[in-house]
């Protein structure tokens, strides 16, 4: 099944119509969205990476949960499908889909739908509207980077097991540059945009096309990778980098935030997530630059092509412990797009990842 989750879009399978062996299942996926070519012409990736991201899903065995979710971003012009990370964005398709494929009963006319993030093992709870036993994809729910409205999925977290500021400070120098490591359900640094010489306003495009911003940027994330217990980070897609600078349209703060080379034409609902609970820590980063609420939980996050909002509440369980958060939600949408067979290239053709055609 093709579905739009969020700003992502991505293809939506069950675990056993798949191969259980990563091998051979990263194989059939690579020739499914056809990787490695920078059109991905051969097959149903959208030649980005927002719109070249798979979820594989199942009914869990974990009491706590009522299905599996493993996300896998699969590369564009390269052979590579990462595991390493989740996708807040295609998560918000799981619940519908399980309800879809017969993983859930819907109860009454709103089903929650329990989901084991297998990725990291985080738990998050989708809510949405099953009228008359049936996902309803209509509604007035407005998503900055998505055109239209459609019916809202409300998402929450639960505390995770993971430390919020996984170095244990926060703030931490890394290749020369304060940042601030946090992890409130993806691993995200976060940079004053002033401290790389850009002002954070810039397009996506121009911030990807400085050559310079990028070694920074690789240098940053390479040791932030390690201060954060993550290891040799030179082939993951984490750590994202999220670079912060005043808010320009009444929200929080204004991002850009690269996935890791590319830079995100909206934000990830995970990441968003990892800023909005970073801006509210005394001492971090975010705080010279950020303009949070003086009340209430939600906390508006501008990026590129508009905005997310973010509830998230942080609290010390003792007085001068490291904070933990308390509570996490965010409302995104999520629609059926196409439900059918997909032809995965053969195994083992020629394919050619320059793009380069031998016939006109």
């Amino acid at each position: 099944m093709l579905m739009r989750g969020g700003t992502s879009k991505g293809a939506y399978f069950l675990a056993g119509d798949l191969p259980a062996e990563p091998a051979p299942r990263e194989g059939l996926l690579l020739r499914i969205m056809g990787s490695p070519d920078p059109r991905q012409i051969d097959g149903l990736g959208g030649a980005h990476p927002l719109t070249s991201k798979v979820a594989v899903v199942s009914v869990s065995a974990d009491p706590g949960a009522d299905v599996d979710y493993l996300f896998l971003q699969v590369g564009v012009d390269k052979a590579e499908v990462s595991d390493r990370q989740n996708c807040g964005n295609l998560l918000a398709g799981v619940g519908p889909f399980a309800v879809e494929r017969g993983l859930v009963v819907p109860d009454g006319d709103r089903t929650s739908v329990r989901i084991r993030m297998l990725n990291t093992g985080d738990l998050a709870v989708a809510d949405f509207a099953t009228p008359g036993g049936r996902v309803d994809y209509s509604g007035s729910a407005e998503i900055s980077g998505v055109p239209g409205a459609a019916a809202p999925v409300v998402i929450g977290f639960p505390q995770g097991g993971s430390p919020l500021l996984p170095t244990g400070r926060v703030r931490d120098l890394a290749a020369g540059t304060p940042v601030t490591c946090v992890n409130n359900g993806m691993p995200t640094v976060l940079i004053a945009a002033s401290s790389l010489g850009v002002t954070g306003y810039e397009t996506p495009a121009a911030l990807e096309a400085d050559q310079v911003l990028a070694a920074r940027l690789r240098a940053i994330r390479l040791e932030a990778g390690r201060l954060m217990g993550l290891g040799d980070t030179e082939h993951a897609t984490v750590p994202k980098l999220s670079l912060l600078a005043l808010p320009l349209d009444g929200g929080a703060v204004m991002t850009r935030t690269f996935i890791p080379v590319r830079c995100h034409t909206s934000i990830g609902v995970l990441g968003a997530a990892s800023v909005a609970a970073g801006l509210r820590i005394e001492g971090g980063v975010g705080r010279s630059v950020a303009r949070p609420p003086d009340h209430g939980d939600r906390v508006r996050i501008e990026h590129p092509t508009g905005f997310l909002d973010i509830e998230t509440t942080l609290a010390h369980d003792t007085p001068g412990a490291l904070p933990v958060v308390r509570r996490t939600a965010v409302v995104r949408t999520a629609r059926k797009i196409f439900d059918g067979t997909v032809f995965p290239r053969p195994a083992g053709a020629a394919h050619h990842p320059s793009g380069a055609a031998h016939h006109p």
